[in-house]
């Protein structure tokens, strides 16, 4: 079943800081991969782009992590750490049709185009607000005090979350950004705080309904959708989880990418003074593209014996589709290790392909074209304050980000 796990090493601390060459070499040479993950899982590494396309949309590859040939310590290695002591097992990124489809249904009314647009406003004000605190420095690390709290609070209002509660949560999600590339315990224990908090405030809100997700859910579950208690918070629980770490990733990759290549953010910024958005609409899609928020697609598990690239995958096995490898495929993308803004043909996998594409993207895409946009606008000499060999990235699995990223700029 198994084939040798040689070439390049992976999931090291170098590695983190620039995986595409190795994904480069794997492309090449061993395109479906086998290998031991930092876990000590054994999956397959899916990183061309035909290939991962296939894949991402392919219903022999289930979501559900019953379908893992290990035994129940092998299952409760993948996933998110603490998922399943804290019954949070039931939503979108563990769940196949029909289930997928019924709860999918359920929350996609609060991603609308429509819906994000009426939420363009707060995300300005928070933006707005969060670059104030800084502006008069002439400093920041632009993660912690901005790409960090902006989804945090943006997300909170989506779901609900009291104002007065919105720092306890922005405290758990720290902790697992902090944990993130270290022991699991440590996420567990925030995953476990957030599942108690969620409990209390369906709780709550079931009195007290409102016009925000939780309150849509607990309409929804009244009114014969069947919606469990589990479910709602599981539900709420993984937007929160995937819809603050994706989108500081887009905001800080996306301003590191920037800051690396200085053509094209004058191209941009130049853009932006005429009251153009055609090149900030191409830019954000390239930088998804270039170094995306999510380095590996989500858990998915063989059903059944199937071919991949060529490559037999037997039942039970486990399959990584690696979105980084994939977008930068010569085969699809040309100059594909060139961030070029303006690139039109440019349907990247950064926020995945088929029925498990990221419901929240139109959100996230609103946050990191305000975020990019106000920061040009009111920092327009922003500049890196580090050797950028000296910056650190998590070291997780599925998500790719930086742990800091120091600015300067002229104080306003």
């Amino acid at each position: 079943m198994n084939a040798p796990n040689t070439g390049p090493e992976l999931f090291t601390w170098e590695f983190a800081s620039d995986p595409y060459p190795a994904y480069a070499w794997l492309r090449e040479h061993s395109p479906v991969h086998w290998t031991k993950l930092p876990s000590g899982v054994d999956a397959w590494l899916v990183t061309r782009y035909a290939d991962a396309r296939q894949a991402l949309a392919d219903g022999r590859l289930s979501k559900n992590p019953d379908h893992h040939a290990e035994d129940a310590q092998g299952k409760s290695r993948t996933g998110i750490p603490g998922e399943r002591s804290a019954n949070l097992m039931t939503h979108l990124l563990n769940i196949d049709p029909p289930d997928h489809t019924r709860l999918r249904r359920l929350v996609s009314k609060a991603f609308t185009p429509r819906r994000v647009a009426e939420f363009t406003p707060r995300v300005q004000e928070l933006t707005d607000g969060l670059i104030d605190r800084f502006a008069a420095r002439g400093e920041a690390d632009l993660i912690h005090e901005f790409a960090f709290p902006l989804p945090i609070h943006a997300i909170c209002d989506l779901l609900g979350v009291p104002r007065e509660d919105q720092d306890d949560f922005r405290d758990w999600a720290g902790m697992m950004i902090r944990h993130g590339g270290g022991p699991r315990g440590g996420v567990a224990r925030s995953v476990k705080k957030i599942r108690g908090y969620l409990a209390e405030l369906i709780h709550r809100k079931r009195g007290d309904l409102g016009e925000d997700l939780i309150s849509g859910l607990i309409r929804a579950s009244d009114h014969g959708e069947h919606l469990t208690e589990n479910e709602a918070a599981a539900m709420c629980f993984v937007l929160l989880f995937a819809g603050f770490e994706t989108t500081i990733n887009l905001i800080g990759n996306g301003t590191y990418a920037l800051l690396r290549n200085p053509g094209q953010r004058a191209r941009l910024q130049e853009s932006l003074r005429r009251g153009e958005t055609e090149l900030l609409d191409t830019g954000l899609e390239e930088l998804l593209r270039y170094d995306g928020p999510v380095e590996l697609a989500t858990w998915r598990f063989a059903t059944e014996p199937l071919t991949i690239g060529g490559q037999p995958i037997a039942t039970g096995d486990p399959v990584l589709v690696v979105l980084a490898a994939a977008d930068r495929d010569p085969a699809r993308f040309t100059g594909p290790d060139t961030l070029d803004l303006a690139r039109r043909d440019n349907q990247h996998l950064g926020y995945g392909h088929g029925i498990h594409y990221c419901l929240g993207a139109p959100l996230a895409r609103l946050e990191a074209r305000t975020a990019l946009e106000t920061l040009l606008r009111r920092l327009p000499d922003l500049e890196l304050a580090a050797d950028p060999a000296d910056l650190r990235w998590r070291g997780g699995l599925i998500m790719r980000g930086l742990r800091e990223l120091p600015v300067r700029f002229t104080p306003s």
